[in-house]
């Protein structure tokens, strides 16, 4: 008697390197490689095959469970993640970009999920970036709203920074205003004085929003990618969070709500424990430096997206033994930090 004949069936079968299908008809695991690899000329020594959804290795028994027109990855030396892997297969070159602007448009249109909208129009706005230009004349839609003496994107970032951390000086004339005693404000107003000096000689620090800048000076990449640092007591962003205000209006605009964070916080602590030091203390005597540091500069700042800044007390001091110059010699009476 003839033994029980296996009928072939159809599946799907594509390379990782290459999304295009093609249609193989295979009565087990053995036929279908060999039909598989000829067909994409590919080895046959070490070819295994992957479900093209979830990355599920095809084994003899579970080959007889597919159904007819399964979608397969022929695998080779590489491993086969699942459907992940398409996007990352994307995104490793721009080549796709028009593609996927065009689909995710074509999708969004007859798309009802609000979630999935949501998706198809964050990778929109995503793709269809123009950061690669840089001047008012090649993106003037990036410029609406901007003031015209800005004719590039790197100078108005700049000046975007700078406004940022000239507005803490301001912090600090307010608190120095409010001091009742003659002396100590006037000692406050020359420390106040000093500070502006050295700020102003470091050009406000507006290097850290310009992609132009370098490498050790900018808080972005050459492409003007920023990434969220994290909240001040965590050392990365848990959720990711990246944006490039250089790629159309809208991501300028949303940039604006990120955050240059003080680690040690400005208003609770750093300007009280340099008004407090100067209650007893000339203001030759004041490390400002240090100070400086804190209020102006990654040494205490974090750009954090607003979903990751954390508006309670931080509770973090100031180091007591960097408030003064180590070269001079202190007044008896000690002060509290608070």
């Amino acid at each position: 008697m003839f033994g029980f004949l296996e009928k072939s069936r159809p599946f799907k079968i594509r390379s990782i390197e290459d999304n295009k299908k093609y249609g193989v008809a295979a009565k087990d695991v053995n036929e279908l490689l060999k039909k598989g690899c000829k067909l994409l000329e590919l080895p046959l020594s070490g070819a295994h095959v992957c479900l093209h959804a979830d990355g599920t290795k095809v084994t003899e028994e579970y080959f007889a469970t597919l159904p007819d027109n399964t979608e397969l990855v022929l695998c080779t030396e590489q491993t086969w993640g699942g459907s992940v892997c398409d996007i990352a297969h994307l995104l490793r070159s721009d080549q796709h970009s028009i593609g996927l602007i065009e689909a995710a448009k074509s999708l969004l249109g007859d798309e009802k999920s609000a979630k999935r909208r949501k998706i198809l129009c964050d990778l929109l706005h995503n793709l269809e970036d123009r950061s690669e230009l840089e001047s008012r004349d090649e993106d003037e839609e990036w410029f609406t709203g901007v003031d015209a003496r800005f004719k590039t994107k790197s100078t108005y970032m700049m000046y975007n920074c700078e406004s940022r951390i000239r507005s803490y000086m301001k912090d600090l004339d307010e608190a120095t205003r409010a001091v009742q005693k003659v002396k100590v404000r006037e000692a406050c107003i020359q420390a106040s004085k000093s500070l502006s000096e050295m700020l102003k000689s470091d050009k406000y620090n507006g290097c850290y929003f310009d992609r132009s800048q370098k490498d050790k000076d900018r808080l972005c990449t050459k492409e003007g990618w920023f990434t969220c640092q994290g909240s001040f007591d965590q050392s990365k962003c848990a959720s990711l969070h990246s944006i490039n205000p250089y790629g159309s209006r809208e991501s300028r605009i949303m940039f604006s709500t990120w955050n240059l964070d003080h680690r040690i916080e400005k208003k609770r602590t750093i300007i009280p424990a340099l008004v407090e030091a100067l209650q007893n203390h000339k203001s030759q005597d004041i490390n400002l430096t240090y100070f400086y540091r804190l209020l102006f500069t990654r040494d205490n700042l974090k750009l954090v997206h607003i979903v990751c800044h954390k508006k309670g007390a931080h509770n973090l001091l100031c180091d007591p033994k960097k408030v003064f110059k180590t070269n001079r010699k202190r007044r008896s009476k000690k002060i509290r930090l608070k």
